[in-house]
């Protein structure tokens, strides 16, 4: 009964009644007035016919214009009011301004690394083009002096975690999707709380949609007077609003500009296998030190002015430069990215695109979901009828079973071109990882679905000739033991009727 209760009382339950409340309302007044005035349908979709030349005509993903036109053609009414609502990217034009205005201020801190790329671009023009891309299209130079920790449990990272916060002197920055309060970060809060009474800047940001189960609905304000600087990102009102699709599903945590965290990894028990959901969760983690945390510090620092609407007056305070005294070392090339909704660049997408498709040798995969678009699906598909050796490893477990039997319909297709697909028999595996012919390797938040490549704001750092490509490489091969192949038989010994249901699903999967 205590959880019965708390989820009717939940705050999440309330936003989405106030939501359902709202939508019904507005779809009851316009069904009386069309009734009342029955030209009103010829309007109506004509109207429809209207919005869909329009979103066929935008610059973005042919899925994601398919689906909005199904509906719309196929209900008019309710089609064209949920789209108004949720799916018009225009509606976010102030806020896309607001957030590029910050990036070209952002942008000019950081460096070209000319001389870096120059000599990348000796070693292996291929490699080169690829970090090109990001330096130019996602505007993140590739370092060198930085060198990479890759740890393959949430439980290994977390006491060098706790050990990197305890030594700051300076600032901790830190911006999460998932906040729980529970022994991992109230091991994390009891450091916070100490070092902002030696004087240390600590801020910290939440996505309050990923916390509206597990926080408070104002604990920014508790966190505060403990003198710890917090914002929510986009808090969650029982509002209608197009922006609520877009989330920070980033994971950063940077510690005097010169030691940075990011992956998968949230701050909740389950994380750290401190509590079991879903059997064992797999999940991985990144640590740099050295010259490219200046990016995440970057990353931080936007999405920090972009929430506050402020305008950070000094800036250099936070170079790593300024808090070490020896040279940093070097492992490889590391390259930090992010990826926003707000503008038309795909970037988290692109770069894993850009490993399938030039792969020589292999390309291994960690994701906890695969609800790919087309381009992505025939990407994987090319690459595996060409002999590349494409082998996801998914979970075995699954948090959410209507997204697990979602990305179970595309295994057929893949493993009918030679994609090799494992699910993980311990648990949830809850990395986003990709490793490519002992040379490339990539690391973040990002996941093989349409939320996080179209609408999240999501970070990852690519790498080359580090040390961390044969450790995820090893990684993905030790989680492959511990899993089960799926081969074509699993796939077709579904009845129709749920695999005909789920064909239908998939047609809506970018409106999820």
């Amino acid at each position: 009964m205590k959880k019965i209760k708390k989820f009717l009382l939940g705050r999440a339950t309330i936003v989405a009644f106030a939501i359902v409340v709202q939508l019904s309302w507005i779809l009851s007044f316009l069904l009386g007035f069309r009734q009342r005035y029955a030209f009103l349908n010829t309007i109506i979709d004509l109207i429809a016919i209207f919005v869909v030349l329009v979103i066929v005509n935008k610059r973005s993903n042919p899925s994601y214009k398919i689906a909005w036109t199904v509906v719309i053609l196929a209900v008019p009414m309710i089609g064209l009011l949920v789209y108004f609502i949720f799916g018009r990217s225009d509606l976010t034009r102030p806020t896309r301004k607001r957030m590029e205005a910050i990036n070209q201020k952002m942008e000019l801190l950081l460096p070209k690394n000319q001389e870096v790329m120059e000599k990348l671009a000796m070693e292996d023009k291929t490699v080169y083009r690829q970090a090109k891309y990001i330096r130019d299209w996602a505007n993140f130079p590739i370092y060198e002096n930085t060198t990479a920790k890759y740890y393959p449990t949430g439980e290994e990272m977390f006491p060098e975690l706790l050990e990197a916060l305890e030594e700051a002197k300076h600032f901790i920055f830190m911006e999460y999707f998932i906040v729980e309060e529970g022994y991992m970060f109230g091991k994390i809060l009891e450091i916070l709380k100490r070092k902002v009474k030696e004087g240390v800047d600590v801020r910290f940001i939440y996505d309050d949609f990923g916390c509206v189960t597990t926080l408070p609905a104002k604990y920014y304000l508790l966190m505060q007077e403990w003198g710890i600087k917090c914002v929510r990102f986009n808090p969650l009102y029982p509002v209608m609003s197009v922006i609520m699709n877009n989330r920070d599903h980033r994971k950063i945590l940077v510690i005097d500009g010169k030691v940075g965290f990011t992956g998968g990894i949230n701050l909740a028990d389950e994380y750290i296998n401190k509590i079991e959901r879903f059997g064992y969760w797999k999940d991985t983690a990144l640590r740099l030190e050295g010259e490219g945390v200046w990016s995440f510090t970057i990353m931080f620092l936007e999405m920090w002015d972009y929430i506050n609407r402020t305008e950070e007056t000094d800036l250099q305070q936070f170079r790593p430069e300024h808090y070490q005294t020896e040279p940093f070392v070097s492992d490889g090339y590391i390259q930090p990215y992010a990826d926003s909704p707000l503008d038309s660049e795909t970037t988290g997408e692109n770069i894993y695109m850009n490993m399938i498709s030039r792969a020589r040798e292999y390309v291994y995969i960690f994701t906890p979901y695969l609800i790919p678009d087309h381009e992505m699906i025939k990407a994987l598909q090319n690459a595996a009828k060409s002999g590349v050796d494409i082998r996801i490893v998914m979970p075995g477990i699954p948090d959410k079973k209507v997204v697990y039997w979602m990305s179970q319909s595309y295994y057929e297709p893949l493993i009918e071109c030679g994609v090799r697909i494992y699910q993980y028999k311990p648990g949830f595996l809850h990395a986003k990882c990709f490793v490519s012919d002992d040379r490339l390797a990539t690391v973040g938040s990002i996941n093989m679905d349409y939320r996080s490549l179209y609408l999240h704001f999501e970070c990852g750092v690519w790498m080359y000739k580090s040390s961390v490509v044969q450790k995820v490489k090893q990684d993905v091969l030790q989680a492959i033991a511990e899993s089960e192949e799926i081969n074509i038989e699993f796939c077709q010994k579904r009845p129709a009727a749920i695999r005909t249901f789920l064909g239908v699903v998939r047609l809506f999967a970018p409106l999820l």
